[in-house]
């Protein structure tokens, strides 16, 4: 599943992604204790793929399809 990703943020403990296509989807960062626990520097160090989010200092993975299955 190919998502094109816009902008990515974090907001309220959630981070939140925006699509090309306008829609945005969001997930809890408890769900990930990396990011939850990161330094708001550390959280914006990401790279994108064609499929997710990755930070290298982290060593954390989110796939994009992620926040289409489990969001809200």
């Amino acid at each position: 599943m190919e998502i094109n990703i816009k902008t990515i943020w974090f907001q309220d403990d959630r981070i939140f992604i925006r699509a090309e296509s306008g829609e945005e989807r969001s997930l809890p960062l408890k769900w990930f204790p990396r990011l939850f626990n990161a330094s708001q520097a550390e959280r914006e160090q990401f790279e994108l793929s064609p499929f997710g989010i990755h930070w290298p200092e982290l060593d954390e993975d989110l796939s994009f399809e992620g926040f289409f299955t489990y969001s809200k």
